[in-house]
This record gives C-alpha cells, sequence and structure tokens, in this order.
C-alpha cells in the first residue's frame, strides 16, 4: 500500500540475475562495462558526489577506483541496462576523503545510510539497492572466519557467500527477523520509548524472531516481555528492509488484551497506552507535551498511521 511503498529502504527495481553470480567472467564483463555503475561506501558509511545542492550516489568504475582501492566489491543486480555493484574501501578512507572534499569545494559528501535515507538525498530508487549493498558489506566483514573449522573465508558467487578455504563450507548472508508491533485495545495503543530515543519519542515494540518462532509468537511474546501486555489477534501489515547492520522490520498490529502495563526497565526507559488523538498529534508534532512519533522513513511510523489516521485495526481486510 502506498503507505508503506514510501517507507525508507523499501523500493528497490534491481533486477538482482542471480544467474550470474557463479559465472566469473560475465560479472568481469559487466563490471567492465561502461555503463556499470558502482555504490561506493568507506567502511559502514556511504560516499555521494556532491553538485552544489545535489547528490550522486552512483560512481563510474573509473570514478571509483580514483577514491582508493576496493578491499570488497559486489555484484547487486541490473538497474534497467546498468550493471550494479557495491565498491567498499577501507574504513580509514572515509576521514581522507572528507579532508580531500573540504580542500575540493566538498566535491563528495561521506556520509551514513540513515541520514541519506531520512533527508531524501538520493533518488529512491537507489536508496533501496543502498540498503543492500550496506547490509551485504556487513556481512562480509563479520564472517571473516568459517563457523564450522574456524579457517579464514572467502567471497564467493560474486560476493553473494563466502566458502571456507580449508574445510569448503559454505556460508550465506543472513537477514535477521524482528517484530514490530501495535497493541491496540479500542482508542488506544501502547507505545514505548527506549533511553537512546531522541527526547519525547515513543514508537512501537519491537524484538528479534527466535528461532523456532512464528511471527505471531513473536509478537506475543516481545509484547508480553517487554510491557506485560497480553495479546490476541495478529495482523501483519508490511515490512521494510532496515540495514543497521541487516534486519527485516515485521510490522503487525496486535489485539491487546489487558491495560495493566508491567514495564522491563532493560528494555524500555517508559511505556504506556496512548488515545488514538495522541497519537495523531504526535505524528504531526503538536502534542501538547512535545511527544513526538518516529520518523516517516521508519515503518513504526507508518504503523502508527495506518492505525490513528486511517482506521486500520487487527480485523481489518487489506
Amino acid at each position: 500500500m502506498d503507505r508503506f511503498a514510501k517507507l525508507g529502504f523499501v523500493t528497490n527495481p534491481l533486477d538482482r540475475r542471480a544467474e550470474l553470480r557463479d559465472q566469473p567472467d560475465a560479472i568481469a564483463k559487466l563490471s567492465a562495462d561502461s555503463d556499470a555503475r558502482f555504490l561506493v561506501f568507506a567502511g559502514d558509511v556511504s560516499v555521494l558526489k556532491r553538485t552544489g545542492d545535489a547528490r550522486d550516489g552512483l560512481f563510474t568504475h573509473d570514478e571509483a577506483t580514483a577514491l582508493g582501492p576496493a578491499i570488497t566489491q559486489l555484484f547487486l543486480g541490473l538497474d534497467g541496462t546498468h550493471p550494479l555493484f557495491a565498491y567498499e574501501m577501507e574504513a580509514a578512507r572515509a576521514d581522507a576523503l572528507r579532508v580531500d572534499s573540504l580542500c575540493a569545494d566538498e566535491t563528495l559528501h561521506v556520509i551514513d545510510a540513515r541520514t541519506i535515507a531520512v533527508e531524501g538525498l538520493i533518488p529512491a530508487a537507489h536508496i533501496g539497492p543502498l540498503a543492500e549493498a550496506k547490509a551485504l558489506l556487513h556481512w562480509h566483514r563479520k564472517h571473516q572466519f568459517c563457523a564450522v573449522c574456524g579457517a579464514a573465508t572467502q567471497s564467493a558467487s560474486a560476493g553473494w557467500k563466502r566458502l571456507c578455504t580449508a574445510c569448503a563450507a559454505e556460508h550465506f548472508p543472513r537477514t535477521d527477523p524482528v517484530v514490530i508491533m501495535l497493541a491496540i485495545k479500542g482508542d488506544k495503543c501502547v507505545l514505548g520509548r527506549q533511553a537512546r530515543f531522541p527526547p519525547g519519542m515513543y514508537s512501537c515494540l519491537a524484538g528479534f524472531v527466535e528461532p523456532g518462532e512464528t511471527i505471531e509468537a513473536a509478537v506475543r511474546r516481545e509484547t508480553l516481555e517487554e510491557a506485560g501486555i497480553r495479546t490476541g489477534a495478529v495482523r501483519y501489515l508490511a515490512s521494510q528492509p532496515w540495514p543497521f547492520p541487516a534486519s527485516l522490520m515485521i510490522g503487525c498490529l496486535a489485539e491487546a488484551l489487558n491495560e495493566d502495563l508491567t514495564i522491563d526497565h532493560h528494555e524500555l526507559e517508559d511505556a504506556r497506552f496512548f488515545t488514538r488523538d495522541e497519537v495523531r498529534l504526535m505524528l504531526t508534532g503538536q502534542h501538547p507535551d512535545g511527544l513526538l512519533a518516529p520518523q516517516p522513513m521508519a515503518i513504526a511510523n507508518a504503523i502508527m498511521r495506518a492505525w490513528a489516521l486511517d482506521g486500520e485495526g487487527v480485523k481489518n481486510v487489506l
């Protein structure tokens, strides 16, 4: 639905062309193509080109290599006729590029992916591939050694798996599923805040799905553990890739069965019920106590809007 299609990192028009990943000659040819483009990273941060107020995240091969040598290069897919790759340099290059940019009238912008999405610094069609690249590169950095025998691993399949150099075990990228839910009871819902949140911000409750657990069971467990709220019916709404570092946020509404909260203060600084009118004020930045909703690029904002503004409930049918 439109309100979820506009979330950060959701739109990804790439044709991933998985059948090419084990064809090294084809990947090399695509990389050398004059139409090939590269999303450039220095460790965990992105490098953008700056022209006046405009930003561009796509570099040619020559432009990318001029910034520094790659330690990792991954094939992301085809963007129309343009092969798209992720190009990662050492993290230390970030500071050097910031200095270089200042010395050259700020021709580069070294910046984190969250800010890129929040501020819409590059076209929406490029923000999804940016999340794909960021999550995949993070996985490579964290899986340099085999979980089976401890030997070194090496990138294979154009960056979509790692092979152990000793026991030949194959390791594949992982995505961590996270449920994020709004528990509702009549005209009220449960929101919580963590200490790390900006002042005054409340959001949906969330937590990782555990092994052997369904989405519905995870929603019920996390809501009970964090706020002491028992829940009944659970309804899936939408999902959002969240590359911090590599999660999939699974948005749900849940039917709250009780109103007495028991807050887990190891997880939450506070939690309470809010009326629909309060949530509307939070979404528009007009709450009399200065309370705020998450930014519009986050799925929590869209879930709150779906309930408070669009009248979605647990038992509605999409």
